[in-house]
């Protein structure tokens, strides 16, 4: 904290404009505390602040006022609102517009000081080393505490050679902080090359990876570089990892241990030089329990952690990302969208959001493609939503989905005799326990009394 540290305080309240002026100069702060946001806009000009906290309900300019002049006059500087009269339409109010924060009195002192450090960090000449350079992460909006220490951490991984897990639920943005990470490392001007680990077959895993030689397998009419030579001196990012085939884990460990490939057919081995960014959606923990992942391939790639927080766990960026999606669904589609009634807004606030960000941009899309106003209704949003909540599962959920069905059927069918139920699926009754701990099947459960 620094001199320059300086916080307006616009209150109309006395007592509580005095406790709070007490409690932040406790902290190190410089204050200045005014009774209106009309004397609040009078003293800006010389006082300079770094953030300004101001109550909701005034006489005269209000907080959200308040708030329109100074962005007005000093765009980027952060506003925190606080306010007695806490509603969902006021925080959606709020957040549309783009407040920093949004308190409800009473408020615990400590969850204001973290607001507050947080918008002098990414505020207007904070000093939090990751939004130096914005550039890196343009791609990625928030305002989300969460997200944000997500992004701090990745930004001092970035400056290393170390490999990278991303953990995280579906629809997050795992790939959208791959190339943020890239964009950031050393590596920046060497390609970053992308692969679905669960979109691949495993017959062609290897030859995608390793690359093959001209006649090697039927087709293969002639030779062809493998991703892991195509991502030489820059990032390899294998998505949705914890998929991959039990099979090739082995390869791939080999690659990464040797710092070599060889293509299928081949009988030289290649140099390569890259960082792996690897992801997934699976708890790789469980994984690893149930002999599905290999333990020495997992600790060769989590030499770092990250983890995103799924949407519900950072609804303040929710108005911030419907914007952004809208305006990018109007211009490709030459409409003139404004935004979303109050309504619409609140209905995008408080859905669960099981699909992240992938889901709230298929709900915006959908909604923009019917929207015959400037304003999207929340008729068109609860449509959206209603539809979204039976989405089409990834293939990696469906073959889990059934072959837990699958199990199910075969235990019943058979009152829980392994031994039997082993037989029928053609496999071996040590093959055939792994899958039900996987699972977490026990064949007890289904055993007649």
């Amino acid at each position: 904290m620094t001199n320059q540290s300086k916080i307006l305080l616009v209150d109309d309240d006395e007592s509580l404009r005095r406790l709070l002026s007490i409690r932040l100069k406790a902290a190190g702060y410089e204050v200045k505390a005014v009774a209106s946001g009309e004397a609040a806009l009078a003293v800006l000009p010389n006082f300079k602040p770094r953030l300004v906290v101001s109550d909701l309900r005034m006489d005269g300019l209000d907080g959200l006022a308040l708030f329109d002049s100074v962005q007005q006059g000093y765009p980027g500087l952060p506003v925190i609102i606080l306010t007695a009269h806490g509603s969902i339409p006021d925080a959606v109010s709020a957040t549309q517009r783009g407040v920093f924060g949004y308190l409800t009195k009473p408020f615990d002192a400590l969850e204001l000081l973290t607001v507050i450090e947080r918008a002098e960090r990414l505020g207007a000449g904070g000093e939090d080393p990751s939004s130096r350079t914005e550039d890196w992460r343009g791609d990625i909006i928030t305002r989300s505490a969460a997200m944000e220490e997500a992004l701090r951490q990745a930004y001092l991984a970035a400056g290393t050679d170390t490999n990278i897990l991303i953990q995280s639920e579906s629809g997050t943005g795992k790939e959208l902080l791959a190339r943020a990470i890239h964009r950031a490392s050393q590596r920046s001007e060497r390609p970053f090359v992308a692969i679905n680990c669960s979109s691949i077959p495993e017959t062609l895993l290897e030859s995608e990876l390793f690359g093959h030689s001209k006649g090697s397998f039927t087709g293969a009419g002639q030779s062809r570089k493998g991703l892991f030579e195509e991502a030489d001196k820059g990032t390899l990012f294998l998505d949705e990892v914890g998929d991959m085939p039990l099979a090739f884990q082995a390869k791939l460990l080999r690659a990464l241990q040797e710092g070599e490939v060889r293509p299928v057919g081949s009988n030289r081995t290649l140099p390569v030089d890259v960082r792996i960014i690897s992801a997934t959606h699976r708890d790789l923990d469980q994984a690893m329990a149930d002999e599905q992942f290999r333990a020495d391939l997992y600790y060769r790639l989590n030499v770092v952690r990250l983890d995103l927080p799924p949407l519900r766990e950072r609804r303040e960026d929710v108005a911030l990302l419907a914007g952004r999606f809208l305006a990018q669904a109007s211009e490709r589609n030459n409409r003139s969208i404004e935004g979303f009634a109050p309504d619409a807004m609140e209905l995008l606030m408080s859905a669960p959001w099981p699909g992240n960000v992938r889901q709230l941009m298929n709900v915006v899309e959908h909604s923009a493609a019917l929207c015959t106003t400037g304003i999207v209704p929340a008729s068109l949003v609860q449509r959206a939503l209603r539809e979204e909540l039976t989405p089409i599962p990834s293939l990696a959920d469906a073959r889990e989905r059934f072959d837990r069905e699958y199990l199910v059927n075969l235990l019943q069918m058979t009152e829980g005799h392994v031994s039997h139920a082993a037989r029928l699926a053609g496999r071996n009754r040590t093959e055939f326990y792994k899958l039900l701990r996987r699972h977490h099947l026990d064949p007890e459960f289904f055993r007649s009394s």
